[in-house]
């Protein structure tokens, strides 16, 4: 006989538990029940995440008609209730008296839990219960109250209500403790799934809906007193409000967009939009009300989102998807920065907000937030940020007919700019002229009505038009922000052999207000069907490496990036000569670029180089620039094995380049407080073909697993690779620490630290020591110093200093004695007005900041300088 058998022969008559309580089918019931315990608690160690339609209990309980469900819900549901109370009672006072868990009966747990599966599950279905039996759950649940309430089935008994509601109205008795429940609801920790079930009950009782927004943050305060401040449009604003604190899921769904498109209508889409820029310009101040942490080692809650405020911006954020807004897009780019930027002990302050950033770009219609997506991916670091705006970017471009490269060339906006790093601005009586002189400068001066130009700004624009100025200081920001990104992607493209048209190259790069700034200061290459010419943008023109208007070839034309390495050495030895002669300051190294090529050592072990091996590096350094760097790196700590792998991505090559480290040290003296390795040794660089068929194809083994034979590696590939690896280990290395002048830990690394400072030149460095050569003889100080080996010698008047050329620590005689000197970043020097080719060699400067201290060391004031000088003499 089956277990349904039992209620196909004795069928309860109601389904009122008080009614079936003495008749037999109530111990049928109870059969049941039993058979399903007991099946659970032999087949289960851990009581959690119960499912019915496990066992055959369970799926005869599932199998019950509606009025046997009825019957066992409000048999269950009471039982439920009595052991859950026991049970929290019982860990309150072990809490409080013994930390002896164990104390609890078993049973009861067990029980408490099959219960609670029963009466979820029961409580999907859309069962006929009376508003008596409805009464009876509700009490069941005030029972408990406070906050254990947020473990009980809340979501199933409104939903019974809500169903109930449908078609009979709720007595005043039944309200008044729906509104109770709500009220001890809303006193509880706030969570999104409790939000939404008081709003749900707000919705049943009739209640007036509250505002939602919790104070003290700049953005809520704006939006509470602009609710406020608007009687005409306060409850749409209201009724939005409540309707974004639902925006729970990843992505909205189309019921939820219909739902809030009629109250951005009513409000006005325009205005609604002009509000939504205003409150995102405010997400990244600092709170109104301050907040304490509630323990030690809590990430600063000062720098977190609010978690009923961050569901409300996000709603709001979404809403933004439903018209095409050029000025909301770029506010979106801003704040999604906010949102992704990370907090110590967290991560990102709020990646749900982040991603309905993306989302609303990548589903705007028309093409503005598509080309601020395309802005988004070259600011933001955050790898499955990043790969949701790469996935967005794709279908996007797929659905528009071009390639992603077209999307984020054609999405660089001009900031209102007339021309390449110039535009002029009327406020009031004056000309606010802008001037982008560099990838790294962006200058504000300002004309008057009789021509007279002055750096300050016009005490008659601060009185009359503060907010016009104010607006004008937030562009100057964007657009210096705007340029460093275009450099980082222009240098990029080294490693995407693109090519354009003439046109397009002239129209996306040459004359582009904002990306033109760098465009113009590299030198490019233009093929046509019979001769190739290389050139650079010079005086309004193009010129060759003679500095004279350049002959382009017949069209058509197509136009790439040039390297040195497709190059020889007297081609680049004529261009690197050009560009010191023109003075142009290339915003990255290009005619003075590091090539490297293989080596005979690299030959003879095949598949991996150890030329950048046994370093040791920061490894939270080294992960930040990695990152810049478009490399994909996870921090490791004494959790992991000790080995991780920092991969580079290089489809168009189908290959993938790796660089191994490894964690040094132990947990607690070398680890941060998280357990993250502080610092990790270096070893091989390999390069990896990418696996060509989808089969069994993730993230962790896109690669083949043979290592590719180097000498098979893209010439341009393997310098551009090598490049990267030997500027992390150059920038990152311990050795450019003067605090590890002693060695770092326990002196653990003195010998690491001085084979660095002071031993052989790395490729850079080879560069920086040519410049030098020619730039230090033209100098004042110039009859002080001499090259010798891998150093810079000043002649002081007090002793004589070896400046090493590659880490830019130095030595002095007669003893090789140490001396530390720590350069000052924000201090002018005589350094910074001598002309160097380009941008970004931060140490090339320091070298020069040093030769022309020590030349005069007599000069020194800096007593921690004066007592290293003399402590030999």
């Amino acid at each position: 006989m089956g277990i349904l058998d039992i209620f196909r022969r004795a069928k309860p008559k109601s389904g009122n538990p008080e009614s079936t309580a003495t008749e037999s089918p109530r111990s049928e019931y109870d059969a049941l029940i039993e058979r399903y315990i007991a099946h659970e608690v032999q087949n289960n160690r851990f009581l959690f995440d119960l499912k019915l339609g496990r066992s055959e209990a369970g799926k005869a309980i599932l199998g019950l008609d509606t009025e046997q469900s009825v019957a066992m819900l409000m048999l269950c549901m009471p039982r439920f209730i009595d052991a859950f109370r026991k049970l929290d009672k019982q860990r309150i006072q072990v809490f409080s008296s013994t930390p002896d868990f164990a104390s609890r009966a078993p049973s009861q747990s067990d029980r408490c839990a099959c219960y609670e599966a029963i009466v979820r599950a029961l409580l999907r279905r859309k069962l006929p219960l009376s508003q008596e039996q409805l009464h009876q759950l509700l009490d069941g649940l005030l029972k408990v109250g406070g906050s254990s309430l947020q473990r009980l089935p809340l979501t199933g008994v409104v939903a019974a209500t809500e169903h109930y509601a449908g078609s009979q109205s709720l007595d005043d008795r039944f309200t008044g403790k729906l509104e109770q429940l709500r009220e001890q609801i809303e006193e509880q920790y706030s969570t999104q799934e409790l939000r939404n079930i008081a709003g749900r009950i707000r919705a049943l009782t009739g209640a007036r809906q509250a505002l939602p927004l919790a104070q003290g943050e700049a953005w809520s305060d704006a939006a509470i007193a602009d609710c406020q401040s608007l009687p005409e449009h306060g409850n749409t604003l209201l009724e939005l409000f409540n309707l974004c604190q639902q925006a729970g899921s990843s992505k909205p769904s189309k019921k939820w967009l219909n739902s809030v498109s009629p109250l951005i209508d009513a409000f006005g889409p325009k205005e609604f939009s002009t509000r939504l820029i205003s409150w995102l310009a405010l997400v990244d101040k600092p709170r109104t009300i301050p907040v304490s942490r509630s323990y030690e080692w809590q990430p600063d809650p000062n720098q977190l989102l609010d978690e009923r405020n961050a569901d409300i911006l996000k709603g709001l954020i979404w809403c933004g998807s439903l018209e095409e807004n050029a000025e909301l897009a770029r506010a979106l780019v801003k704040a999604a920065l906010s949102f992704f930027r990370k907090v110590p002990g967290l991560g990102p302050r709020a990646v749900r907000v982040g991603n309905a950033c993306i989302y609303t770009l990548a589903n705007m219609p028309g093409r503005s937030g598509l080309y601020q997506l395309a802005v988004l991916k070259v600011k933001i670091k955050y790898r499955s940020a990043l790969n949701m705006i790469n996935k967005a970017l794709t279908a996007a471009a797929e659905r528009e007919g071009i390639t992603v490269d077209e999307l984020e060339e054609m999405g660089v906006p001009s900031y209102g700019l007339d021309r390449v790093g110039y535009g002029e601005e009327p406020v009031g009586d004056f000309t606010a002229v802008i001037t982008a002189p560099s990838s790294r400068q962006v200058e504000l001066s300002w004309r008057n009505a009789a021509g007279k130009i002055q750096k300050s700004v016009p005490a008659r624009v601060k009185e009359q038009h503060a907010g016009e100025l104010k607006e004008l200081r937030g562009a100057l920001k964007d657009i210096k922000a705007m340029l460093g990104v275009q450099k980082e992607r222009l240098e990029q493209l080294f490693l995407k052999e693109k090519t354009w048209p003439f046109d397009t190259w002239v129209e996306r790069y040459r004359d582009h207000p904002i990306v033109g700034t760098t465009a113009r200061k590299l030198i490019w290459r233009f093929v046509g069907e019979d001769s190739v010419a290389l050139g650079i943008y010079h005086n309004d023109q193009l010129v060759d490496c003679a500095g004279n208007a350049l002959a382009l070839p017949d069209a058509p034309v197509e136009v790439s990036l040039w390297h040195p390495i497709i190059s020889g050495a007297a081609e680049i030895k004529t261009w690197r000569e050009c560009i010191e002669r023109l003075e142009i300051v290339q915003p990255f190294k290009q005619a003075h670029r590091e090539v490297y090529l293989l080596t005979d050592a690299e030959v003879n072990t095949g598949v991996y180089s150890n030329r950048f091996a046994s370093h040791i590096i920061k490894q939270h350094q080294f992960n930040a620039l990695a990152a810049t760097r478009g490399w994909r790196y996870s921090l490791q700590g004494a959790w992991d094995g000790g080995d991780q792998i920092a991969q580079l991505g290089l489809p168009q090559f189908n290959l993938w380049a790796e660089f191994w480290v490894h964690g040094i040290g132990e947990y607690g003296n070398d680890t941060t407080e998280a357990g993250v390795f502080t610092y990790i040794s270096t070893d091989q660089v390999r390069f990896y073909h990418i696996r060509t068929s989808a089969e069994n194809l993730d993230e962790g083994n896109i690669h083949g697993d043979t290592p590719a034979d180097l000498r098979e590696v893209p010439a341009l590939v393997l310098s551009e690779v090598f490049r990267d690896v030997d500027l992390f280990v150059g920038v990152c290395s311990v050795g450019n620490d003067p605090e590890w002048s002693d060695g770092g830990p326990e002196g653990r690394f003195r010998d690491y630290w001085h084979s660095f400072s002071f031993g052989k030149l790395n490729a850079s460095a080879h560069t920086r020591k040519a410049i030098l050569e020619k730039l230090v003889p033209k100098l004042k100080i110039g009859p002080q110093c001499k090259f010798i080996d891998r150093f810079l010698v000043v002649e002081g008047q007090r002793r004589t200093y070896k400046i090493h050329l590659g880490s830019g620590n130095i030595l002095m005689e007669p003893n090789n004695q140490y001396l530390c000197i720590v350069p000052d970043s924000r201090k002018k020097t005589a350094a910074d007005k001598v002309f160097l080719p380009f941008e970004g060699d931060n140490t090339l400067s320091v070298i020069l900041s040093k030769a022309v201290l020590l030349a005069e060391d007599r000069k020194i004031k800096d007593s921690t300088i004066n007592s290293q000088i003399d402590h030999y003499r």
